[in-house]
C-alpha cells in the first residue's frame, strides 16, 4: 500500500481549485501561495486568525512529539488505522484528511502501517491541516509523503466532496465543513476523551474533579453513526519529562492553578488511565 500527497486543495480566498506549479499553489483568479522550503503551504488568511500566532506553540508541539513518539498513544493510532481502512475496496485510493493534525503523528503512523501491508493494492492520499504553523512545520519535516497545510477547520482549504476520510482526533469538529469536503458515503472518524481519560493526572492538578459530562450521543446533521468503541488502558510514565510533556500537550496546562502545576512537576512517576471513544460516521448520500 502506497502513500501520496493529496492534491485537491482549494483557495482560501475564493474557493477555486488550486494547482501546484513553480513552487506554489495557484488558483485561476491569480491568488498564489508559496510552498515553504520544508514542504508545507500556508492557507490561513489573516481574517481567519484569532491571534497573531494561533494554535499550539513551538514548546507544546515539541512536548507532544516526544510523548507520542514514545508510543503511549500507539493503541489509539492503531485503532484509527483499522477504522480508516474498514470497508475500503481493493484498488481504491483513499483520500484522507487529518483536521487538526498537530505534528503529524497519526498520519505518519497510518502511512507506516499501510506501507508494511504487502500485496495491498490500495493507496492513501494524505493531507494534514492545523492552525499552528509550528505543528505543520514539524509534520512537514518528518514526512514528505503527504500534503501539509496551515489552515483552520472552520474553513478547510479543500475542494468539496474530495475526501473519503476525515479524522478529528482530540480536535475541534466543524461538522458542516466536514460534510462539505467528504464525498457521499465518506467517513468521519472522531476520537474523544472518555470520562476517566487522564484521571490520575487531573486528580493531582485540580483541587477536585467535576462530575463527568453526560455522554453526547447526538449524531451530527448530514451524518449517520456507523460504530462507537471505547479504548481503555493504563500507561506508566517514569521520570519528570514524560509527565511534563503529557501536561503540556493538553488543555489542562492552562486550566490548572500554579499549585497544581507544581504538584505535577514534583512527580517522578505516574500511572495514568487512557480512555477514549472512537466514533465512525458516514456522510449521508
Amino acid at each position: 500500500m502506497t502513500t501520496t500527497p493529496f492534491e485537491a486543495l482549494a483557495c482560501p480566498l475564493d474557493g477555486n481549485p488550486l494547482q501546484r506549479r513553480d513552487g506554489a499553489w495557484r488558483c485561476a483568479a491569480g491568488h498564489s501561495f508559496d510552498i515553504a522550503r520544508q514542504g508545507y503551504v500556508h492557507l490561513l488568511p489573516v481574517q481567519h486568525k484569532r491571534s497573531r500566532d494561533p494554535g499550539d506553540s513551538k514548546a507544546m508541539v515539541a512536548a507532544r512529539r516526544r510523548f507520542l513518539e514514545a508510543g503511549h498513544y500507539r493503541p489509539i493510532a492503531e485503532a484509527v488505522g483499522r477504522a480508516v481502512l474498514a470497508q475500503a475496496p481493493a484498488g481504491a485510493t483513499l483520500r484522507c484528511l487529518d483536521a487538526g493534525c498537530g505534528e503529524g503523528y497519526y498520519l505518519r503512523e497510518l502511512a507506516r502501517a499501510c506501507e508494511g501491508a504487502v500485496g495491498d493494492d490500495r493507496a492513501l492520499a494524505l493531507v494534514g491541516v492545523d492552525i499552528s504553523k509550528w505543528a505543520v512545520l514539524a509534520a512537514a519535516r518528518r514526512q514528505q509523503a503527504a500534503t501539509w497545510v496551515v489552515g483552520t477547520n472552520a474553513h478547510l482549504p479543500v475542494q468539496a466532496g474530495s475526501l473519503d476520510r476525515v479524522l478529528c482526533l482530540f480536535g475541534f469538529p466543524v461538522y458542516p465543513e466536514f460534510a462539505r469536503v467528504l464525498r457521499p458515503g465518506g467517513e468521519l472518524l472522531m476520537v474523544e476523551a472518555g470520562p476517566d481519560h487522564l484521571r490520575e493526572l487531573r486528580e493531582i492538578i485540580y483541587p477536585s474533579l467535576k462530575a463527568p459530562r453526560a455522554v453526547d450521543d447526538t449524531v451530527p446533521e448530514s451524518f449517520t453513526l456507523l460504530s462507537c468503541e471505547t479504548l481503555r488502558y493504563a500507561i506508566e510514565l517514569d521520570g519528570a519529562e514524560p509527565i511534563a510533556d503529557l501536561l503540556a500537550m493538553t488543555p489542562h496546562l492552562h486550566r490548572a492553578s500554579a499549585e497544581g502545576r507544581e504538584r505535577a512537576a514534583a512527580l517522578e512517576s505516574l500511572s495514568v488511565t487512557v480512555e477514549v471513544r472512537l466514533k465512525r460516521f458516514a456522510r449521508d448520500t
